[in-house]
C-alpha cells in the first residue's frame, strides 16, 4: 500500500468510486476532465498497476487529446498541449532522492497554468509543490478498482464539486 501524500487540508468531503474494469477507469477520467479548470495539480497516489496512466488516459481524452498516451516513467513528464488545457503529466517512481527533482529543473512546469498529474509523488518531497486534489487507485481483490478523491484545496474541492454536478446531469 502507498502512504497517504498530502499536506493540506483535507478535512472537506471526498469521493469514492468502484472502478470495475479499465473502461470504467477511463470514464472517469472523461469526466473529471470537464471539471477541470486551466490550473490545477492533482497527486495520484497507487500501488504499480493500479491505473493510475489509464486514468490519465481517459483525463486526455476528456480534454479532446486524441494522441497516445504513454507513462512518463523514463521521461520524467510528458507534455501534451494539443487539448482544452495543458497537461504535464509526471512519473518518479524512477527516482532515488527527492533532491532529483531540482535537479531535473521540474519546478518549472509548476508554474503559470496547465494541470499537472502527478505519480509517486512520495518520490519528489518536499521540493513538489502541494496538491490542489488527490486521487487515490486501490486494487480490489476481485480485479476492479476503488478511486478516491480527496480535496486539498478550493480548487481541488472546486473541482470535486463541479465533477459531482456534472455526474449527477449524466445520470
Amino acid at each position: 500500500m502507498v502512504p497517504p501524500v498530502h499536506s493540506i487540508d483535507d478535512s472537506g468531503p471526498t469521493a469514492t468510486v468502484h472502478l470495475p474494469d479499465e473502461k470504467a477507469t477511463l470514464a472517469v477520467g472523461e469526466r473529471l476532465a470537464q471539471a477541470l479548470p486551466d490550473r490545477l495539480t492533482i497527486y495520484l497516489v497507487g500501488d504499480l498497476g493500479a491505473g493510475k496512466t489509464t486514468l490519465c488516459r481517459g483525463l486526455l481524452r476528456g480534454l479532446g487529446y486524441s494522441g497516445k498516451v504513454k507513462s512518463p516513467t523514463y521521461n520524467l513528464v510528458e507534455s501534451y498541449k494539443d487539448s482544452r488545457i495543458v497537461v504535464y503529466h509526471f512519473d518518479f517512481y524512477r527516482f532515488a532522492d527527492a533532491s532529483e527533482f531540482l535537479e531535473a529543473g521540474l519546478e518549472e512546469y509548476f508554474e503559470g497554468s496547465g494541470v499537472r498529474l502527478v505519480e509517486w509523488p512520495d518520490r519528489a518531497k518536499p521540493f513538489l509543490p502541494a496538491a490542489d486534489l488527490e486521487i487515490r487507485i486501490q486494487i480490489d481483490g476481485g480485479g476492479g478498482r476503488t478511486l478516491t478523491l480527496l480535496p486539498l484545496s478550493p480548487k481541488g474541492r472546486t473541482c470535486l464539486h463541479d465533477l459531482d454536478s456534472s455526474s449527477a446531469e449524466q445520470t
